[in-house]
């Protein structure tokens, strides 16, 4: 593991790291806050799924979560969205919504994407595995969050690993990819087409197919302009209530999809996550 950058935030260390990805094939970036703690410590885990066209650098800079992981002792991990580099595979047309900058965190069975586009199992076995080993990571208290595209691999990895991940939350999801135009392209396009395979990277679905969790929270900006045709958190809504799953969505009067959006409802996700990290 390689450190590109350190510097000092709210008594913590907020970093910027690089490492040869054996799931990617590539060099992949990340950033890891530590808080100030006491020497020794072992302190609780989140992990923060950025959505399209993000690297780990837009939550990094604009996310505004330090001094909320600073007071409540947590760690925040921010993984890169996609593999990068020389050869590389992205959409033909270079389209914003699918290939770099657009990984969708699914492992790619379909040429060209399957060589490198393995983000299931770098976010949930490799990384996980890294941070474990270099930071004061306490591995048996994790919770993940994430936006957008981040929000759909937040949700469809924490009702995937339930016993792993001790809260979920997201900011304006894709709650129903197998529904929707982004997932339209990306899933048949990285997994092919048979929707079976779909179904797991689809939160909606999963929960249709029996996955739970204790509760999950969800902010959704009502100025978002992919909230109608993109996100739907209406069906998210609907799949909890008839799955008994406790599910506090806020529909946030005014916000839209931006890191204004996220920045202003951070802190306040953070401390649902603590309250349940412990």
């Amino acid at each position: 593991m390689e450190t590109v950058s350190t510097n000092t935030a709210h008594g913590g260390v907020q970093g910027v790291y690089r490492h040869a990805s054996k799931e990617t094939g590539t060099e992949m970036t990340f950033s890891v806050f530590v808080p100030p703690h006491a020497a020794g410590a072992k302190l609780p885990v989140v992990w923060y799924l950025s959505g399209l066209t993000c690297t780990h650098a837009n939550v990094t800079e604009k996310g505004e979560f330090r001094r909320a992981c600073a007071e409540l002792g947590l760690i925040f991990v921010a993984p890169d969205t996609s593999p990068r580099g020389d050869g590389v595979a992205d959409d033909a047309e270079g389209a914003y919504d699918f290939g770099l900058g657009a990984g969708f965190y699914v492992d790619a069975t379909e040429e060209p994407f399957a060589a490198n586009y393995r983000m299931w199992s770098y976010v949930t076995e490799e990384l996980p595995a890294l941070i474990g080993q270099e930071f004061p990571a306490d591995m048996a208290r994790q919770s993940i969050m994430g936006h957008s595209m981040g929000g759909h691999g937040a949700l469809t990895i924490g009702l995937t690993f339930p016993d792993r991940f001790k809260a979920v939350s997201a900011f304006s999801p894709i709650v129903a990819p197998s529904q929707v135009p982004w997932g339209h392209k990306a899933l048949p396009g990285y997994l092919g087409d048979d929707q079976a395979a779909w179904r797991r990277h689809d939160a909606v679905a999963l929960i249709e197919d029996g996955a739970r969790v204790d509760a999950l929270l969800v902010d959704q900006g009502t100025a978002d302009n992919f909230l109608e045709g993109q996100l739907k958190p209406e069906l998210l809504d609907q799949a909890c209530k008839a799955a008994g799953i406790d599910l506090t969505l806020r529909m946030q009067e005014g916000y839209d999809h931006s890191y204004y959006f996220i920045s202003t409802f951070m802190a306040d996700h953070l401390a649902w996550h603590a309250q349940r990290l412990g």
